[in-house]
């Protein structure tokens, strides 16, 4: 396996102290709401979400790598997230995982964003830079996005549900091959963003996941920040 590889497992493996095993990307919601019961449900809500959300951070993710100015993809960030609990969770999750990849992978780009977002940047934008500071290319930090997109929710369903964790895993893998297919059209999109502009990324709406969202943030009890 050759370095690039292996660097793409430990940014994408859920260990990396980067503060995601607290967020359960709108899948506490969906459960509470009954739009999750069971493995089916949990991989067609994990399937819109990978399409739209996960499509979004992936493209943003991918642009970082590329080298887009993150400045203006942190803008681009917030155009795309209209519910202000997302953009506060983003935000924060952008900060911590700043934390770690600057412990991991030293930075002056991660330093400088850091030093411009001292509340911290949207997430898939620092991952993209920890991407690129880590060796990786637009596609793996497109990879690296998509499967978070994906794998915290399903995570979060067998805490959430009891939910039998092969048949969380077996949902994660009949997803691959959209996950693959998320990639490279990020990927895709970030290279032509060098010629068209931030316009070109991808901007999926999950109007459903927002309102959720601000709801989910006013609850007095729950187990998962998001």
């Amino acid at each position: 396996m050759s370095t690039l590889s292996a660097a793409l497992l430990v940014l994408a493996d859920g260990r990396f102290p980067a503060g995601g095993h607290a967020h359960s990307g709108g899948a506490e919601a969906a459960v509470k709401a009954g739009r999750i019961t069971d493995g089916a449900s949990l991989e067609s809500f994990c399937r819109g979400r990978l399409h739209t959300a996960g499509l979004t951070a992936a493209g943003l993710a991918a642009a970082a790598a590329a080298g887009l100015d993150p400045l203006g993809l942190d803008a681009a960030a917030d155009a795309r997230t209209p519910s202000p609990a997302l953009r506060a969770a983003a935000r924060r999750l952008g900060r911590q995982l700043t934390r770690a990849a600057r412990a991991a992978w030293p930075s002056p780009d991660l330093d400088a964003l850091a030093a411009a977002r001292p509340r911290g940047a949207h997430q898939p934008v620092v991952l993209g830079l920890v991407a690129r500071a880590a060796g990786l290319g637009p596609l793996a930090a497109a990879y690296a996005a998509a499967y978070e997109a994906v794998s915290g929710p399903a995570t979060a369903v067998v805490r959430l549900l009891s939910l039998d964790p092969f048949e969380a895993t077996a949902v994660l893998a009949r997803l691959a091959p959209e996950m693959d297919d998320v990639a490279a059209r990020a990927a895709e999109a970030a290279l032509r963003a060098f010629d068209e502009g931030l316009d070109a990324l991808p901007a999926g709406s999950a109007p459903l996941l927002d309102i959720t969202a601000e709801q989910h943030a006013a609850w007095p009890v729950r187990l998962f920040a998001t």
